[in-house]
């Protein structure tokens, strides 16, 4: 179905603004625009070119239908990135009626508008964290602004040196803005953060601080169960007993029902090693709990209750935080945490989900800042 409109203006307008009179010369062009059900929409009209003196050069007049150089329409354009967002690239061309290559030229061409180095302007908070893409332990980068959510940075490899270069190109001035880097416990990215921004306080994830005590507890409970300590709970034989006390061990105890809080009872009276390595998990859920003045008290005397426990896992573990002793309480002091990279992370594998996997990573990188970096996309009827 080709509709024919045509330009009433006698004034040529640039796609920079500026209005002009001298026309260049004229020609006849199409756009695609959205199926009108089983018919294949064109836009067709004359188009002029216009000589403007504020280009420089020779350009094709603006239209309202589309944006310029496309040769597809805006309604077309922005359905088409708004479904790219929620489905495959594939299924977004066979629903269209199009190429995958110009789906993909679509969201390249919006990805390079908006990716442009203002974002990295006004960063002050971020966070950094790794995600594998493929098998074989090939790693990505993700550096995330915490203050507006979207995603900065995507570089190949889990190394001080992607991350490094990352800051390196943000500047002095940008380096100097960066006040607080949320992060995991591997070394790997604290050592180039110390590096180029030694003045940023790192704020240590307080999931992995959380998952260390589990980690802790879950070796207590194999040597209590090796040891074959006795623990009865009605119409349950001893292997479910035990998975049931593992579960009591890891849930919260305020979310304990009548059934685990006699499990926790049980284990003090039979297992008084065990439960005190399940005080000390629940002790140290609550350094995250108590007041920010209040952290560095409590943190100190978990440890030194930790390091007299005679439970070897938890001895580790609190010389481990005495160590970390001051990025655990940046978190707590900042209110960071790196759940918003997990959510990214999460975002990430659904997007290779969707698409059955990327051959090119280069392709996988210009999806994640078209679906997390901010790129707004709009319906043709809300624009």
């Amino acid at each position: 179905m080709v509709v024919s409109v045509r330009l009433t203006s006698l004034m040529l307008v640039c796609p920079c603004g500026r209005t002009s009179r001298a026309r260049y010369d004229r020609s006849r062009r199409r756009w695609r625009h959205l199926n009108f059900g089983r018919s294949a929409v064109v836009i067709e009209a004359e188009i002029r070119r216009v000589d403007c003196r504020g280009c420089g050069r020779v350009r094709t007049e603006w239209t309202p239908w589309a944006r310029p150089g496309s040769r597809f329409t805006r309604d077309f354009e922005d359905m088409a990135c708004w479904l790219v967002k929620r489905m495959s690239k594939t299924g977004v061309a066979k629903l269209l009626g199009t190429t995958w290559a110009k789906v993909d030229a679509l969201v390249r061409a919006l990805v390079d508008v908006h990716l442009d180095s203002d974002r990295l302007s006004k960063l002050y908070r971020i966070g950094v964290d790794e995600i594998a893409y493929r098998r074989g332990r090939k790693f990505l980068t993700v550096v995330a602004d915490h203050d507006t959510g979207r995603v900065l940075f995507v570089g190949e490899g889990r190394t001080q040196h992607v991350f490094g270069d990352f800051l390196a190109s943000l500047g002095e001035d940008g380096r100097a803005r960066i006040e607080a880097v949320s992060m995991d416990m591997t070394p790997i990215y604290r050592k180039a953060a110390i590096t180029h921004i030694p003045h940023a306080k790192v704020c240590l994830d307080p999931f992995h601080v959380i998952k260390w005590a589990g980690e802790a507890l879950d070796l207590a409970y194999q040597t209590c169960r090796e040891q074959g300590v006795k623990i009865s709970v009605d119409t349950m034989t001893p292997t479910q007993t035990w998975q049931k006390v593992r579960g009591a061990l890891r849930q919260p105890g305020e979310k304990h029902d009548p059934t685990r809080a006699a499990i926790i009872e049980q284990l003090r009276r039979k297992h008084p090693r065990l439960h005190r390595a399940w005080l000390l998990k629940e002790e140290l859920r609550r350094l995250y709990q108590v007041p920010a003045a209040d952290a560095a008290e409590h943190l100190r005397r978990w440890t030194n209750r930790a390091r007299r426990s005679g439970i070897n896992a938890f001895v580790t573990l609190a010389k481990r935080l005495r160590r970390h002793r001051d990025g655990v309480l940046n978190a707590i002091d900042l209110q960071l945490s790196n759940s918003l990279l997990e959510a990214i992370n999460a975002g990430i594998r659904l997007i290779q989900r969707r698409a059955h996997g990327y051959a090119d990573l280069d392709n996988l990188i210009e999806m994640i800042h078209f679906c997390h970096g901010g790129v707004p996309t709009q319906l043709p009827t809300e624009t």
